[in-house]
């Protein structure tokens, strides 16, 4: 999954970046090569690397309008370099292109002839995919129990399901796992997907866990591996951005929504405020609308979670209103 960040630098671009990067594993950052690196282009760029995208490809376009000159694209890969540096980008690749005439997009074309790395679309097709390049604890986060009520099927009596997405990692029949929060243990009967059983459950696979022993569990808890259980933690720090209109209040309780678990959550402490103009960190008492900030809430229930840097899915939350059930923020656990 991939975004392409070329939108004017308005305040609601902030909060759809945000929004939309969270599931994107490289972003397409969009210079316009009359007018070289602006504020703009550093506030995308840094969004990105805020939100996790490990991959960056700088395209440079409209490089017929300075006569595909190689000194102007050299010039502006320096300038760029120069910024990434500061900010702590590392994963970066440059392409001079010509989205008009198609130059290096599908076809290499007749007037970039000395650059001689690879086309946009060959960049994208060679990209790895996301959960890939590191291995993932197992995360399975229980979405619904499923007791199937069928008084002539006796296979179903003693039926007990456990159904959600394999988050990260994978699971194998007869793997030890563990049942949070309780802390129980036992190991996996079955894997089912449709009725078929699997000797094997994946990344991103939605599937059903049958356990050989009795465990209470509901929606809300977590299965893992018994040799990879996540902290359990009543405070998180993290990296909000704040998405409503209505500002973040101190003397309010929030719910916070992690993987499948709910808790009640308030505020402790704000850190600092990104300015994503100036990529300043600003002292600040509140957020208000598409703010991005470094923060802490004390929570009610714990939470198993895992740093947004290591595990995507059970390093991110988002911030709910009890009181009209609106999403008005989004996290990523540090």
């Amino acid at each position: 999954k991939y975004i392409i960040a070329d939108a004017p630098g308005h305040e609601q671009y902030t909060r759809n970046m945000v929004t939309a990067a969270s599931t994107a594993n490289l972003a397409i950052i969009l210079i316009d090569a009359r007018k070289g690196v602006l504020t703009q282009t550093r506030r995308h760029s840094k969004l990105a690397a805020l939100v996790g995208i490990p991959h960056l490809v700088v395209a440079v376009n409209k490089m017929d309008l300075v006569d595909y000159s190689q000194d102007v694209f050299e010039k502006i890969k320096a300038d760029y370099l120069g910024f990434a540096a500061r900010v702590g980008i590392d994963d970066v690749r440059f392409i001079p292109l010509s989205a008009l005439n198609g130059d290096m997009i599908v076809d290499r074309g007749e007037s970039l002839g000395w650059y001689d790395g690879p086309t946009l679309i060959d960049i994208l097709e060679a990209a790895p995919g996301a959960h890939t390049e590191h291995a993932e604890a197992f995360r399975f986060p229980v979405q619904f129990v499923c007791r199937p009520q069928d008084s002539a099927n006796p296979a179903l009596h003693d039926y007990r399901g456990f159904m959600g997405r394999v988050e990260s990692g994978s699971i194998r029949v007869g793997d030890a796992v563990t049942v949070l929060p309780s802390g129980l243990t036992s190991t996996v009967k079955a894997i089912q997907l449709g009725g078929t059983d699997l000797p094997e459950a994946v990344t991103e696979q939605s599937v059903t866990l049958l356990l050989a022993d009795e465990i209470d569990t509901s929606r809300g808890d977590m299965i893992v591996k018994s040799g990879e259980v996540p902290a359990a933690v009543r405070q998180i720090d993290a990296t909000v951005c704040w998405l409503s209109e209505t500002p973040l209040d101190r003397a309010r309780t929030y719910l916070i929504r992690h993987t499948t678990r709910d808790a009640k959550a308030r505020l402790a402490a704000i850190d600092h405020r990104l300015d994503v103009n100036t990529l300043e960190k600003v002292p600040a008492e509140k957020l208000a609308i598409n703010d991005i900030a470094q923060v802490s809430f004390r929570l009610a229930q714990p939470l198993f979670v895992d740093p947004y840097a290591e595990n995507r899915s059970t390093g991110a939350f988002i911030i709910i209103d009890e009181s009209n059930n609106n999403t008005v923020g989004a996290g990523m656990i540090l």
